[in-house]
């Protein structure tokens, strides 16, 4: 007879996310579900936040698939050579970014916070690159 073993849900509580996860300048992220503090051994979900007319540094990845939707705002990703590729997303939509792809991640409102759930495995990986100048980035402006 095998042994049982007893599982439980693991609950973060709003305003006890981990604060201690990776970030990317202008993109604050917090884990409600991770390794560092929950028996999860294979998913990293959490909250990405940028204020109005703020952006990431560049970064990828790594290995990690990355899953995202936009809960609150305007985004744009940035991807491609030099960043010159971008995909708009607003309030409801869902994107994948593959495992290391260099992209920035963008508030395109300078008025109105911008809020994704996101999810990546294994963990938050986040890798970040040489900065560049916002006039690289196509339609982009701080707030």
């Amino acid at each position: 007879m095998t042994a049982q073993v007893q599982a439980r849900p693991v609950v973060t509580k709003c305003g006890e996310e981990h604060q201690g996860t990776a970030q990317s300048g202008g993109a604050h992220r917090v884990s409600g579900v991770s390794i560092a503090h929950t028996p999860a051994t294979k998913i990293w979900f959490g909250k990405v936040s940028n204020e109005p007319g703020f952006r990431s540094l560049p970064h990828h990845h790594g290995e990690a698939e990355t899953g995202g939707y936009v809960l609150k705002g305007i985004a744009r990703i940035y991807f491609g050579e030099n960043y010159s590729e971008y995909v708009d997303m607003s309030e409801g939509d869902w994107v994948f970014v593959p495992p290391f792809m260099p992209h920035v991640e963008v508030n395109m409102s300078t008025t109105d916070e911008l809020i994704w759930l996101t999810t990546r495995t294994p963990e938050n990986i986040v890798v970040n690159l040489d900065d560049v100048d916002d006039s690289v980035l196509v339609g982009y402006r701080r707030a």
